[in-house]
């Protein structure tokens, strides 16, 4: 009974780590400038920019 319990509060505790470190990472992105995103890179023709 104590092995069950230990398993499931195991892998609650690694479900918890796992969403906390990707919230800490997204949270340590810069912020994407979508100036840049959306500029054409390859010369793209004027008429194709709006």
């Amino acid at each position: 009974m104590f092995a069950h319990r230990f398993t499931i509060v195991c892998l609650l505790m690694s479900l918890f780590g796992v969403s906390f470190t990707i919230l800490v990472a997204e949270a340590g992105r810069p912020a994407r400038n979508w100036d840049q995103a959306n500029s054409c890179r390859f010369g793209c023709p004027s008429h194709l920019r709006h």
